[in-house]
């Protein structure tokens, strides 16, 4: 069949495989049928990062097409900007005119992120809460001298907030605005670098407004012990997901908030959970109630991470065993950062983790060769990263070489997908070959990594 004859069904499965922007724009110059359906795909996500080459100059040009096509903004689903002027006063008056039409087109927008510090004004604030059909929004918390954090009051259905570094006057608001969203609110997010403004006097103050969370996440809030805690657990009607508890206070009781959670089943049907430790805990007591915490919990994601130093393996074998005892059969990503962690727990986690798909460990550099026969067991595997502390093996390479990095993915099982290791990602292809008996075969290659999202291991730590 000719390729232009393809039933047009089939388009936007052909499609679906394209990720990259340019791409998409390529398939728009193929015919008017590719054109349509890749139009869909080009504009119903749209991010802009901060390492974009001439990124604010993107943004700026993405708000003019915006404002001028009402057809084009109707697509726009997802609008993520982790890049924008910082300072409004850069923004002329024309500028400012066009970002707030194209808001006021993007009538079907479901999710936005802002989150650059100071980018977001009044107007801007304003005209986002009137897109009727915005589910999410994740921004950047430091109103002062940049908008009215009254303002929030009006984004009145939202089923996720996620809020960063915010301001007194910007906390001063979510009683009020957690009031307003609590029926529809489901997922909440509060990230911070150490304030002291996250109290239990204010989580026990929000928490009769949010009995329907399903998700909750707080990092950097030092002034959180199990108290406001549990008071948010406690009220919760149907039972969490998903909970981070990162960078809380050191006088956090693990046992007590495990004890409170398990006898009245709080957490009977939490699948996902983000825990930190640091040197200072009596770390033997906390991993026997860590795992008590989660003893009931369908888990399904299992996180955590060293906020300090790290942690040397024998420490903290324990808890693996423990994890893989309960909750082996379920997990399905297993993350660890800034914790050494043996290799003999890693063939555990790979051998008796059957449904294994995400792997992060740290290990040290010399044990990397001794690390593919463990990862072999993992039949599911789709992706692994690896991170190793350069301070302990000067002379380790920061990245993995290609070629001792495809020995490693060599090993795994043929569902590996994405192998990384430090800052380094890569996206693991194909490429067919004939063999001398004619036979077809597939050779694994790495190649650049090339989705336009941020890979999720590099959303895990988050202080």
């Amino acid at each position: 069949m000719p390729f232009v004859d393809l039933p047009l069904e089939i388009l936007p499965e052909i499609l679906a495989f394209v990720v990259k922007p340019q791409h998409l724009w390529s398939a728009c110059l193929v015919n008017s049928n590719f054109k349509a359906f890749a139009t869909l795909r080009l504009y119903e996500k749209i991010s802009i990062y901060s390492w974009h080459k001439e990124g604010k100059v993107k943004v700026i040009h993405l708000f003019d097409t915006l404002a001028r096509s009402e057809y084009l903004a109707s697509l726009l689903q997802r609008l993520e900007l982790r890049d924008f002027p910082k300072s409004t006063s850069i923004l002329d008056d024309e500028v400012l005119r066009h970002v707030l039409q194209a808001l006021s087109n993007c009538k079907n927008l479901k999710s936005c992120t802002w989150t650059r510090d100071g980018s977001l004004n009044s107007e801007i604030l304003s005209a986002l809460s009137n897109c009727e059909s915005l589910q999410e929004f994740e921004f950047n918390g430091h109103s002062d001298g940049h908008y009215d954090p009254r303002l929030l009051l009006g984004f009145a259905k939202l089923t996720k907030i996620s809020m960063i570094m915010p301001s007194a006057s910007v906390i001063a608001q979510l009683p009020s605005w957690t009031n307003i969203t609590g029926n529809s609110l489901r997922n909440l997010t509060l990230i911070c670098k150490s304030s002291l403004i996250i109290t239990d006097r204010l989580l026990e103050t929000l928490a009769p407004s949010l009995v329907n969370l399903e998700h909750l996440h707080l990092t950097g809030c030092p002034k959180v012990t199990e108290q406001g805690l549990w008071a948010l657990v406690s009220s919760n009607i149907h039972g969490l997901l998903g909970l981070g508890i990162e960078g809380v206070s050191p006088k956090f009781n693990m046992f007590n908030f495990a004890n409170k959670c398990v006898s009245h089943g709080s957490l009977n049907h939490l699948r996902s959970v983000t825990l930190t430790v640091h040197h200072q805990l009596p770390m033997k007591e906390w991993i026997s109630a860590a795992v008590h915490l989660v003893s009931a919990s369908p888990l399904e994601l299992f996180q955590i991470y060293s906020t300090g130093a790290f942690f040397e393996s024998p420490m903290t074998d324990d808890l693996w065993n423990q994890l893989i005892s309960t909750h082996g059969r379920r997990l399905i990503r297993f993350s660890v950062h800034r914790m050494l962690i043996s290799l003999e727990a890693i063939r555990s986690i790979c051998r008796f983790c059957v449904n294994l798909e995400q792997l992060f460990i740290v290990v040290e550099p010399k044990l990397l060769d001794r690390l593919s026969e463990c990862l072999s067991h993992a039949k599911k595997l789709q992706t692994i990263h690896i991170n190793y502390p350069m301070e302990a093996s000067p002379d380790a390479h920061p990245v993995l070489l290609p070629e001792h990095a495809l020995s490693i993915v060599n090993s795994c099982s043929s569902t590996i997908t994405q192998f990384g290791c430090n800052a380094k990602v890569w996206q693991v292809g194909r490429r067919i070959i004939t063999d001398d008996a004619g036979d077809l075969q597939a050779l694994r290659t790495l190649v650049p990594y090339g989705n336009p999202g941020i890979p999720e291991q590099f959303l895990v730590v988050r202080t």
